[in-house]
């Protein structure tokens, strides 16, 4: 049987009620850099521990969005691979669609979690039941976050907030036991 990570009680009491999470892009998947090649076109870099932890929300019956409001194909592309349920690109209401897709579950903002990193996020932090954030966000943005990540944003920050829920609802388990790819 494995140890679970030393979570704090009322950080696990707010994940287990966790139904829906929603991730901005830049700062929390990739580094927050913005790479372009010299024909313009925009690069980034995911960490794939990060993927694979949006893949076990998937199976676990967790719902995911990627909410960023910077247009970017390179993301939609990340978020189609990864069967996002959920993508809003170029969104720069992030609350009013995190709201909108909580109300189209049938859930209160409670049971939804969303991780961000910087201004544009903080609105949407202060209003779910699990905000969560990586050790690189903004300093004016930390004293909203529910829990900081172990790890930066871009090196497997999304996979620690992942594994969070999963050990929260008791999904860990039967993950290790299966051993292999959903």
């Amino acid at each position: 049987m494995m140890m679970p990570p030393d979570y704090p009680a009322d950080l696990l009491a707010r994940a287990a009620r966790i139904r829906l999470i929603g991730f901005d892009v830049d700062g929390t998947l990739t580094d927050g850099g913005l790479l372009y090649g010299s024909d313009g076109h925009e690069q980034k870099q995911f960490h794939v521990q990060d993927g694979m932890g949006l893949v076990l929300l998937r199976h676990a019956g967790i719902e995911t969005a990627l909410v960023s409001a910077r247009p970017s194909p390179v993301t939609a592309a990340r978020g189609q691979d990864l069967k996002i349920p959920h993508l809003h690109i170029g969104e720069h209401r992030k609350l009013e669609r995190m709201r909108q897709i909580a109300a189209d579950m049938g859930i209160g903002m409670e049971a939804v979690a969303f991780m961000g990193d910087d201004l544009p996020d903080l609105a949407t932090l202060r209003d779910v039941g699990l905000a969560i954030v990586p050790p690189d966000a903004h300093a004016w943005v930390l004293p909203a976050a529910h829990w900081v990540t172990p790890r930066q944003a871009g090196h497997g920050a999304v996979r620690d907030a992942c594994d969070l829920l999963l050990h929260a609802q008791g999904r860990v388990q039967a993950l290790l036991d299966h051993g292999e790819h959903p």
